[in-house]
């Protein structure tokens, strides 16, 4: 298993915050940067779309993807959030030591 990080749209910076708040005490993400105004542009129920939202940029680990997820969809306020997940194949070892043992997945694979 390994060090992943995801990338959640959120409709506003304060959603974003509760959200990643709720994320880091629930020990399913290490860390969250919160990026306050992304635009983005995108196909939704037949129309091209363009609004402002926040980016979430989260450190987290495979091992807690599902629930992750999970607890992301049920905070958010969209019906389909983005959320996308992208595998670490590089990284400082002893930043990646703290997000396994932040995420509770730190028992496994010693670098």
């Amino acid at each position: 298993m390994a060090e992943i990080v995801v990338f959640v749209t959120t409709a506003s910076e304060e959603e974003a915050s509760k959200i990643a708040r709720e994320l880091v005490q629930q020990g399913l993400i290490a860390c969250a940067n919160i990026v306050r105004e992304v635009r983005s542009v995108f196909s939704w129920e037949g129309k091209v779309v363009d609004e402002q939202e926040a980016l979430m940029i989260l450190k987290s680990h495979t091992d807690r993807f599902d629930e992750l997820s999970n607890r992301i969809k049920a905070l958010h306020s969209y019906s389909v959030p983005e959320i996308i997940a992208i595998p670490v194949s590089h990284g400082l070892p002893e930043y990646l030591q703290w997000v396994r043992s932040t995420t509770g997945s730190g028992h496994s694979d010693p670098r």
